[in-house]
């Protein structure tokens, strides 16, 4: 799941580790360089939103952010890149909503249901909390990845990081997912639900992005996500009790 972060000036990262373990604290230096990264991915999701990628270059985005253009390559590799630390955010924020559900109680972090609460429960009530802005930098940032997804439909080389950037947030879901199912939970069946969840968000910000939907409301990027959800969700057993184990290659 991937969307813009907010205009906090360090990236977070979120620990995949076991409930209760603490993640080392980031150095000054990190520190810095992720504000660094930040501020020229936000310079780029500004101009790739006022000026698309075609009428946008590498020197534009580093006199944008205020850095040299040896900074930028530094840091990133190509124009599009540079959007990859924003796009990444969101997902961020996401698995920290979800991960919460192992300890926090109703009214926690994000409004996320407290222990013992369903994977599905768990899984939309996330989604629906870190895809609804709950403040201007949020609405904005919502807006700039409307405006970096209406430009990636005629640019590969964004349309590629941002499917890079989904990829990468599917991947670390996984071990959320596998902690909040249980030890018991089927290896296939938790990455099953880890990329359902992970295109739900996905395919709900795309065709947010083709409308001119609001942020909040009908047809919001939350109220699309939970809808995708629960229809590829509708025939997995780990996330629908009523879905019967037998055999796929059964009669």
């Amino acid at each position: 799941m991937c969307t813009v972060g907010s205009r906090g000036r360090t990236l977070r990262t979120v620990s995949t580790k076991p409930a209760g373990a603490t993640p080392p604290t980031p150095t000054l230096t990190e520190r810095r360089k992720a504000a660094t990264q930040l501020d020229i991915a936000r310079a780029a999701a500004e101009l790739f939103t006022e000026r698309g990628p075609d009428g946008t270059t590498a020197e534009d985005i580093a006199l944008r952010a205020g850095v040299a253009l040896r900074t930028f390559y530094r840091y990133f590799r190509s124009k599009q890149d540079a959007v990859a630390p924003l796009l990444a955010g969101g997902g961020d924020r996401w698995r920290e909503l979800l991960a919460a559900t192992a300890t926090d109680g109703p009214g926690g972090a994000g409004a996320a249901p407290g222990p013992g609460a369903g994977l599905p429960e768990a899984l939309e009530r996330s989604i629906a909390a870190s895809l609804t802005p709950a403040d201007p930098a949020a609405e904005e940032g919502l807006r700039w990845t409307r405006g970096m997804l209406r430009a990636a439909a005629e640019d590969p080389a964004l349309r590629a990081v941002w499917y890079r950037v989904n990829q990468e947030s599917e991947e670390r879901l996984r071990e959320v997912v596998a902690g909040l199912a249980g030890p018991g939970a089927d290896p296939l069946e938790v990455r099953l639900a880890a990329a359902a969840a992970t295109d739900a968000i996905r395919i709900a910000l795309e065709s947010w992005a083709e409308t001119d939907a609001p942020v909040r409301g009908e047809g919001a990027p939350a109220e699309l996500a939970v809808r995708c959800l629960r229809e590829l969700m509708g025939g997995m057993r780990l996330l629908n009790p009523d879905v019967s184990g037998g055999s796929a290659t059964g009669p």
